[in-house]
């Protein structure tokens, strides 16, 4: 079983930058995606950013060219750097990683508020 913790999240003004980070234990040496989805207020849960474990990345249009996704392996942590922060990008983020024959692990979310 993996257990996921995000961290990072917080209250910054428009055109800020957070970096959230999540922490994965146990075991996901089978695992092929981690990603970030983010759910704000009366809204669906929706992709943010996804890192493939062959190292493909893939975004929202709405975060491509201020977002970016990375990882440390030795860590098994993935990053989600976001710069040019919009009150729109105001959210609940929420840390995934989808493994061979294993239901999708989650954390606990993190807030991102993003006003002025």
């Amino acid at each position: 079983q993996v257990q996921l913790v995000e961290s990072g999240g917080g209250l910054v003004q428009p055109g800020g930058s957070l970096r959230l980070s999540c922490a994965a234990s146990g075991s996901i040496s089978s695992w092929y995606s981690m990603g970030w989805y983010r759910q704000a207020p009366g809204s669906e849960r929706e992709l943010v950013a996804q890192i493939a474990r062959v190292g493909s990345t893939n975004y929202a249009d709405s975060v491509k060219g201020r977002f970016t996704i990375s990882r440390d392996n030795a860590k098994k942590t993935v990053y989600l750097q976001m710069n040019n922060l919009k009150p729109e990008d105001t959210a609940v983020y929420y840390c995934n990683v989808r493994a061979i024959a294993t239901p999708d692990s989650w954390g606990q979310g993190t807030q991102v508020t993003v006003s002025s």
